[in-house]
């Protein structure tokens, strides 16, 4: 309990100042309450403040904090003492279960890397394969607090490394297809700067054998911007609202050509309104009419059609009657350069790019790209764009 100083000198005070009220003249009950009220409030703002509390830190992190430290982060990370896990994160306990706790690290991991950087008493950092899925790479960090208690960090590397290989996979693949036609080229051109050179319709020949490859080289090299373009843009959503019905109808014209144009069929049931970027949907939309043209039947129609999905959606459908793809194809169509007969696409003038634009241009709009599949049926690509507000 507190001790109080009273404040005389306060009180005093009020007293001379009830005094004086009533020699004013004011009532003495009123004055006597005054000084009552006057002396209470004194009283009370005289009392001793209560001591602080007592600090028992020393400025030290307990495991309990660590704990509540380490319990959201997105990270995998445990705490260990003596070589068992004391504290596992969330993320820890979703990656290897929340039996760890309690177990010993090296049971835990089960990794000779990591095992091995656990065995010795430095830090440092090991890299692991297969720790929570067959393919998958791990950066094992550790970090010594003492001679009891140690840090161990998970750093999912398997995104950094799978992009390294499409990288090196895309390098590959698009020298591979440079390569081919300019090999070509470079042959054919030799033979007619021989000094025996060849029949003048054999030349002609020739001619048209390079002029073919240097297109095939140059619908390439476009593909190839196109899809870099569209890569970069994929995040930023477009701020132009598109009328889709014409812009798929001119660009189904452009895909079947003059020559293939009595094979198309389209129809649109509305305008449809989208957000979305004009070059790019006319691109999506003549990319699959071309490979319904090139891989249908030479005598059979290419079906396009726009029709409302629910009230905030559209959905393109594009339908050729070939020869339909196997299953075990259909998931890989839209990677870079995968072609299900690479003898067959590079002789129609495929790329083996077309697909991988469409997929990207339909993330881009915030769409939905299905392709349905049956041998000797064949195939039908499906598009579903959400419309414009």
């Amino acid at each position: 309990m507190s001790e109080r100083s009273f404040p005389w000198s306060a009180f005093a005070l009020a007293v001379a100042t009830a005094i004086a009220l009533l020699v004013l003249g004011d009532d003495l009950l009123t004055v006597a309450l005054v000084l009552l009220v006057w002396a209470g409030s004194l009283w009370l703002v005289g009392a001793t403040p209560p001591p602080a509390v007592e600090q028992n830190s020393n400025g030290a992190i307990s495991r309990d904090s660590m704990g509540d430290l380490f319990e959201h982060s997105e990270t995998p990370v445990l705490l260990t003492d003596r070589g068992r896990v004391i504290v596992a994160n969330l993320a820890a306990r979703r990656l290897l279960g929340a039996h760890v706790l309690g177990q010993d690290v090296r049971m835990a991991l089960r990794q000779p890397e990591a095992v091995s950087l656990l065995d010795s008493d430095q830090d440092g950092a090991a890299i692991v394969r297969g720790l929570a899925r067959r393919n998958d790479i791990w950066r094992v960090n550790r970090k010594l607090l003492d001679t009891n208690l140690s840090v161990i960090e998970l750093v999912n590397k398997t995104a950094e490394a799978d992009i390294s290989r499409a990288h090196t996979d895309f390098v590959a693949n698009a020298s591979h297809e440079l390569r081919t036609p300019l090999a070509s080229i470079l042959g054919y051109v030799e033979t007619l700067r021989e000094e025996d050179r060849p029949e003048p319709e054999m030349a002609d020949k020739f001619l048209a054998t390079i002029q073919r490859e240097a297109r095939r080289l140059q619908d390439l090299v476009s593909d190839l911007m196109s899809l870099s373009r569209i890569e970069a843009e994929k995040h930023d959503l477009p701020a132009n609202t598109v009328a889709l019905a014409a812009v798929a109808k001119r660009a189904a014209q452009d895909g079947a050509g003059a020559e293939r144009m009595e094979r198309l069929d389209f129809e649109a049931h509305g305008e449809f309104i989208v957000r979305g970027d004009e070059q790019q949907l006319e691109q999506l939309v003549r990319n699959l009419v071309d490979n319904a043209m090139k891989y249908g039947a030479p005598d059979s129609s290419v079906t396009v059609r726009l029709a409302p999905q629910g009230e905030t959606r559209v959905l393109l459908t594009v339908t050729d009657r070939g020869d339909g793809i196997a299953p075990e194809h259909i998931p890989h169509l839209t990677r870079r350069f995968y072609r299900t007969d690479p003898g067959r696409s590079r002789a129609s003038g495929g790329t083996g790019l077309g697909l991988a634009i469409v997929k990207h241009i339909v993330e881009r709009h915030r769409g939905k790209l299905s392709i349905d599949s049956k041998l000797g049926e064949g195939t039908r690509v499906k598009v579903s764009l959400p419309l414009a507000d």
